[in-house]
């Protein structure tokens, strides 16, 4: 009996399998995804399974009672929402990384800069729909400090999220677009990046633990892990700055 004890003292002890579902803004895919596996190295056995979309479609399917652990929005108004609606746990919200706003357009296109938008020969330009897309809003207060939102909406076509500007821009569908500049290195060659625009709101990216999470220790832990040497060495890989 006491040889057996010993021999089960001295057996490794498995970690419980858990599945982090995390929802997050489709500009931070490519960085969270590199960021899943390390994350997944340093809890034994977690899963961390992503779903990106824009932010405003993910709190909506968040509202609706889907199963998401994790909340990373790519704009602080977003994430009041959620926290307005008690859909996070507010003592976890946490901003890891910030971005900047850029104008790209085609390489034969005429713009240059924002004020060329205005120009005769620019027919469309793509941005983020306001309602759901965080750079849509940003896009929105920039052109509206230029005092030219409201003279461009005959030209505007709006997409679901950033990358979808960012595909309509690279495939010459419009004259221009905006989007962050972490998207632009996706379509070097197809795109130009015009310049960095101002007159909006710091872009920066909260997270927090969703309310209704079953596995708080968990998510909270990826949060603070998103704010960790390791995660932020990665979102600076993509472009991404301090928040």
């Amino acid at each position: 009996m006491k040889c057996l004890l010993l021999l089960l003292a001295a057996l490794p002890l498995f970690a419980v399998a858990e599945t982090l579902t995390v929802s997050a803004a489709t500009s931070l895919t490519d960085a969270f995804k590199e960021i899943g596996p390390h994350f997944e190295a340093s809890k034994p056995g977690a899963t961390v399974r992503f779903n990106f979309a824009a932010s405003g479609v993910l709190l909506q399917q968040i509202a609706q009672g889907a199963p998401v652990d994790v909340f990373a929005s790519a704009d602080q108004e977003t994430m009041n929402r959620a926290a307005e609606q008690k859909l996070i746990a507010v003592e976890t919200r946490r901003d890891f990384a910030g971005n900047s706003l850029v104008l790209i357009a085609p390489p034969d296109s005429p713009v240059k800069r924002v004020r060329d938008l205005a120009l005769p020969a620019v027919k469309r330009i793509a941005v983020g729909k306001v309602a759901s897309v965080p750079v849509g809003r940003y896009t929105q207060q920039a052109l509206e400090s230029a005092q030219l939102w409201t003279g461009l909406q005959p030209k505007l076509v709006f997409a679901d999220n950033v990358r979808q500007v960012l595909d309509y821009v690279s495939r010459g569908e419009v004259e221009a677009g905006f989007v962050y500049r972490t998207d632009t290195g996706l379509a070097k060659g197809k795109i130009v990046v015009a310049m960095a625009v101002g007159g909006h709101a710091p872009v920066t990216y909260p997270a927090a633990v969703v309310a209704d999470t079953k596995r708080a220790a968990l998510a909270r832990d990826f949060v603070a892990f998103l704010g960790g040497a390791e995660a932020q060495a990665i979102l600076s890989k993509y472009g991404f700055g301090k928040p």
